[in-house]
């Protein structure tokens, strides 16, 4: 199995490329990100920040634990886009209707987040899409 690059575009039905923010220190996110995504059945492939602070995360999980997963990045603090919500709201919706068709899928997920440690954890409009 080869490793893709962080930022690589990923090709498959459930790869999904998401934008986030959260008001947290970024090593300290990113250590508690890797925790829940493990303890919630999925496995990090990379991970890291710049010197901004902007985290890039490239992960994987079963797609029957989306609502875990899914759950697990709104309480470990992050706020998705608007589209990263849209997204994994329609990969729950979807696996829900065929769950047993989904067995063994494999979903990705490119998360970029954007750290704001004591300031506004909202994402500009050009952000969102």
């Amino acid at each position: 199995m080869t490793l893709r690059p962080a930022g690589s575009r990923i090709d498959s039905p459930w790869a999904l490329q998401m934008r986030a923010t959260a008001a947290a220190e970024a090593a300290r996110l990113i250590q508690t990100l890797t925790g829940a995504i493990i303890a919630n059945g999925g496995w990090v492939l990379s991970r890291g920040a710049n010197d901004a602070g902007t985290i890039n995360m490239l992960f994987e999980f079963e797609r029957q634990n989306c609502i875990d997963i899914y759950t697990m990045l709104v309480t470990v603090g992050l706020e998705l886009s608007q589209l990263a919500h849209l997204r994994f709201t329609e990969l729950c919706q979807c696996t829900r209707s065929h769950y047993a068709d989904c067995s063994g899928e494999i979903v990705s997920v490119d998360l970029e987040i954007y750290s704001h440690p004591g300031g506004s954890n909202r994402l500009s409009t050009a952000e969102t899409t």
